[in-house]
């Protein structure tokens, strides 16, 4: 091929890359949570699926498809004071292999004072090749609460799929009262799947998670490691600054799944999304 019809292909290769952007907030009105602003773009879009007496919850739907390389989106969300809002997505998301520049998802999440936020999106999956790299951006008030989970797998077991190689990675960071409170970056590059074989990292396993509880204490980490001989795969249990973490890894993503369930259950009295159920 010649370099200036390369060139021309991957112009075209790049304005085909799917750009989505969503951002609304809610507040209070009669005492109940209410959607305000809402702002849509691209692929990116969100439903709020049956009203709640009290609450408000969100689902999210990528209509790309998926997430591949050079692909943007962006989320940012805002929970005024005394709200509950329960946010989750309509299908694990997918991405695919990236020959060039990597995905980027960026998400930011505001909670006011005596708000209440679950982030339960489900399993985001990465096929041999993906690059992604997530940036997660909380800021709560003083007197908000949190429980966020995220769930990572590495190629589909139950569809003999594996991922070999690929770029992952995952920057989170929590203030609180407007203090850094959390700050944690996860990269896995190169050779994804023998990093992965290695014992101090997974011991084989296809499938990692963390949970995030705010407020969370040493009795809450107790009361979750009571029930942690029935879990499925391997999970770390601690608490400090004031909140709790749970980290999951497991053979395949259905046993996380499900620890990651029952932790959530016993980490706060919101419900899971239906989708969680099916």
């Amino acid at each position: 091929m010649r370099a200036d019809s390369a060139g021309a292909a991957s112009e075209i290769f790049e304005a085909n890359r799917a750009r989505g952007t969503v951002r609304f907030d809610v507040h209070l009105r009669d005492g109940r949570t209410r959607r305000g602003a809402l702002h849509e773009s691209g692929s990116l879009r969100v439903r709020f699926p049956s009203p709640e007496d009290h609450g408000l919850s969100a689902m999210f739907v990528n209509t790309a498809g998926g997430i591949a390389g050079g692909d943007r989106f962006a989320i940012e969300i805002a929970a005024g004071e005394g709200t509950r809002l329960t946010l989750t997505t309509a299908a694990a998301e997918k991405v695919y292999r990236a020959p060039g520049k990597p995905a980027a998802l960026d998400i930011s999440l505001k909670v006011g004072p005596g708000a209440h936020l679950s982030w339960l999106p489900q399993e985001t999956i990465l096929f041999d090749r993906a690059r992604i790299t997530r940036r997660i951006d909380i800021d709560l008030a003083e007197t908000a609460s949190l429980l966020l989970c995220e769930i990572v797998v590495f190629g589909r077991t139950a569809m003999g799929e594996t991922m070999r190689e690929g770029s992952f990675v995952d920057r989170w960071r929590v203030r609180r009262g407007g203090r850094l409170v959390f700050a944690e970056t996860v990269r896995l590059a190169g050779d994804i799947g023998g990093k992965l074989a290695q014992g101090a990292i997974a011991k084989g396993g296809t499938a990692i998670g963390t949970a995030l509880i705010v407020p969370g204490d040493a009795a809450l980490v107790e009361r979750i490691r009571e029930a942690a001989p029935s879990f499925g795969g391997e999970t770390g249990l601690s608490a400090w600054n004031g909140f709790a973490m749970a980290r999951f890894c497991a053979q395949d993503a259905a046993r996380l799944r499900a620890d990651m369930m029952a932790v959530l259950g016993l980490a706060s009295e919101v419900p899971l999304p239906r989708l969680w159920l099916n």
